[in-house]
């Protein structure tokens, strides 16, 4: 098979990783990808959202199958974009269309999904700039903290959660009126507090039935012991202590199933994955999040995790055979670390030489921002790489990962020296 996947970060890699491990692959080209993708297939300059772009090259290439990594070409369509296009309609794209990647693209819509289908979440209510009043009332109502969600895609710094009432009004008022979050913040969605500890899961679904993946837990804030401004993952471990078999049934029986059989009774055909973040509250799984796609961090872990063939799981996404395919994991604990900019999330430089990567053996270095000059890899992000790694305990994992973490460096590198601290 031919494939083509799109998207340049870590998760990206990881996958690419994973795809050129099957024995059905014949080529494997990545849009854009970046320095450590090219290493399993062949990086191409194209923008994920220049759809044209993207139709041209199938056509040229004889693409057999368009793998998506992001959200953001799934939310803006690209799935329909294939499907009312006669000459590639035919080629099967891993990745929801663009009413079920709502479940991600809007924060409201995926709310009264979970309404409607009984899926335990948050109670909520929904404002925009026309019922800003009421929006002010209703945190009246609520017990701090508040937590405020900007309704789209706010590239994960859209959700405020906020212990003082007043800066809680002032800045709904910021975002419905001041435009915030742009386009993004044209709804908010107001949302109880929920306390407990978080984690992802993720099946694949070729719409009728899914496969459950390893699960998983990152770490989102950029300080130790969970402190400072969020980012969009600073490391993330699998399998999660927690998440015993007793507590992974009630997620499969209250969050998963009615989720894939409520995409069906509403008339929606959901062809990926689909990641889950939620929370374990008092041993009781609520969802905060839908994304329609893998998580990153967490793909550097779960991919590593999975034994089976990743391809042919995507060709029974594809063919809606998924049901007769098989999947494993590997009984092996991971972990993975970002090494992340000094600055990062907020400003940081670019193009820092990194060196070491040729000389960690115990780890799988995956790339989330870097680019390449000839042989030497530059920095091109705010993450940077994934350092991840196996143990027999997560311990063991977390260990090895530290030590490779040792042996590469660029300027200003920073990396969380705590991670999987709170389930060890």
């Amino acid at each position: 098979m031919r494939i083509l996947l799109l998207g340049s970060g870590g998760r990206e890699h990881a996958i690419s990783w994973k795809i050129a491990q099957s024995s059905m692959l014949d080529e494997l080209f990545i849009a854009p990808g970046n320095a450590g993708t090219r290493l399993h297939g062949k990086n191409v300059p194209i923008n994920p959202l220049n759809f044209d772009e993207v139709k041209k090259f199938v056509i040229d290439q004889d693409i057999d199958m368009v793998v998506v990594g992001p959200e953001e070409p799934l939310v803006n369509g690209i799935a329909d974009f294939f499907l009312s296009d006669e000459q590639i309609k035919k080629i099967p794209v891993i990745g929801p269309n663009k009413i079920a990647a709502q479940l991600e693209g809007s924060k409201d819509f995926a709310k009264q999904f979970m309404h409607r289908h009984n899926i335990p979440t948050a109670k909520y209510g929904t404002f925009s700039k026309e019922s800003l009043n009421e929006g002010l009332r209703f945190l009246d109502n609520m017990k701090s903290p508040y937590v405020l969600k900007a309704d789209g895609l706010a590239a994960g710094k859209g959700v405020l959660i906020i212990n003082d009432l007043n800066e809680a009004k002032s800045e709904l008022t910021a975002i419905l009126s001041e435009d915030k979050f742009g386009v993004a913040g044209q709804k908010v969605v107001i949302e109880q507090f929920l306390k407990g500890i978080e984690l992802s899961v993720f099946i694949i679904t070729d719409g009728d039935s899914y496969k459950l993946l390893p699960e998983a837990k990152d770490y989102k804030r950029i300080g130790e012991g969970d402190t400072g401004l969020n980012t969009g993952g600073m490391g993330a471990i699998s399998p999660v202590p927690f998440a015993d078999s007793g507590f992974m049934d009630k997620i499969q029986n209250q969050i998963i199933i009615p989720t894939v059989k409520g995409l069906k009774q509403d008339g929606i055909d959901y062809k990926g994955f689909i990641f889950f973040g939620l929370i374990n509250v008092k041993g009781d799984p609520y969802v905060i999040e839908y994304n329609c796609r893998m998580g990153d961090p967490e793909t550097e872990v779960v991919m590593p995790r999975l034994k089976s063939d990743l391809l042919d799981l995507l060709e029974g996404v594809a063919t809606n055979t998924l049901s007769e395919r098989d999947i494993q994991f590997v009984d092996k604990a991971a972990a993975t670390v970002m090494m992340v900019s000094g600055g990062y999330p907020e400003n940081y430089k670019k193009g820092q030489q990194i060196y070491g990567l040729n000389t960690v053996t115990e780890s799988i270095v995956f790339h989330a921002g870097t680019t390449s000059d000839g042989p030497t890899v530059l920095s091109s992000g705010g993450r940077v790489l994934a350092v991840t790694s196996f143990g027999k305990t997560l311990d063991v994992a977390l260990q090895r990962t530290y030590k490779s973490l040792n042996d590469i460096e660029f300027q200003n590198a920073y990396y969380r020296k705590d991670i999987g601290f709170d389930v060890l």
